[in-house]
């Protein structure tokens, strides 16, 4: 009860303040109306009118909750109205991708550690991928695959990869140095070949590393999916939910994607933390 009642508190507050922020944002509209139609209106009008318009400029909490129970619950999972639908498609993306970008994050890491010449010559390029902005690279990924017959899924897929194999990379880069000087003397005392070492020490040592790299790589998946999903004119996934919303002025429906990206985020975050568990209490590293 003691660890709930923190989060239960920076809820209310969060809240309450977005719901003075809706009347603050939304009354505009409110007294527009009304100075048309020549009339006055209360405050407890104006209240009740910001916080149930169709097109609010900022949908009240309650709205985009009610939203996301209808495209949801109420929906079928395999109507294109449906949050549920539109997520699977978005996750399958974020998962292939998240796949690829961690195996080529942790091959990258394996090979700066174990190659000077690989460090010195391939680290300055990845991180100097990540200066690019992902929403000047991902129309131009889209576009030059679409020209060689390659759509659907595996744009979107490079595009999470992109996003996703650098956190991977650096996390593991330092999970394999954290062996000390120490640890790899005594390697070499018990004369442990190179291969010995990395399966022995450093692949163990890193696993801590990696988990914490791989929660940030999964969630820049997502964000990497949604974002290669709004230049590419899908018609189906988060990002074109966003993008249909916003097309037609519907945003309690952009944020209710929102929210949906969002909750799919935490909870990979989520199971990708229940495995760091499971791996490391399996291995004697955590109680």
């Amino acid at each position: 009860m003691k660890n709930i009642l923190p989060i239960l508190t920076v809820i209310l507050v969060i809240v309450a303040v977005w719901y003075a922020a809706a009347i603050k944002m939304n009354a505009a509209w409110t007294y527009a109306q009304a100075n048309r139609a020549g009339t006055e209106v209360t405050f407890s009008e104006v209240v009740r009118d910001t916080l149930n318009q169709e097109r609010p400029v900022l949908p009240a909490p309650h709205q985009v909750a009610a939203e996301l129970w209808a495209t949801t619950v109420e929906k079928k999972i395999t109507s294109k109205r449906s949050l549920v639908f539109h997520g699977w498609v978005t996750l399958s993306a974020t998962l292939l991708g998240f796949a690829i970008g961690t195996t080529a994050g942790i091959l990258l890491a394996i090979g700066i550690t174990h190659n000077r010449a690989m460090e010195l010559g391939v680290m300055p390029w990845a991180i100097a991928s990540q200066t690019i902005p992902i929403l000047a690279i991902a129309p131009m990924i889209i576009v030059v695959l679409n020209s060689m017959g390659i759509s659907g899924l595996i744009p979107k897929s490079i595009i999470a990869a992109y996003l996703s194999f650098f956190p991977v990379a650096v996390g593991m880069v330092k999970g394999l140095r954290a062996p000390d000087a120490m640890q790899l003397d005594l390697m070499r005392t018990y004369s442990a070949s190179d291969n010995q070492t990395f399966w022995k020490l450093r692949l163990p040592s890193s696993m801590p590393y990696l988990f914490a790299s791989l929660k940030v790589g999964v969630a820049a998946s997502l964000v990497g999916t949604i974002v290669a999903e709004l230049p590419s004119g899908a018609t189906r996934g988060l990002g074109a939910r966003l993008l249909s919303g916003s097309y037609y002025g519907q945003t309690v429906q952009i944020w209710s994607a929102l929210f949906a990206a969002a909750l799919l985020a935490a909870s990979l975050v989520i199971i990708v933390g229940v495995i760091e568990k499971i791996t490391l209490r399996r291995m004697g590293m955590a109680a």
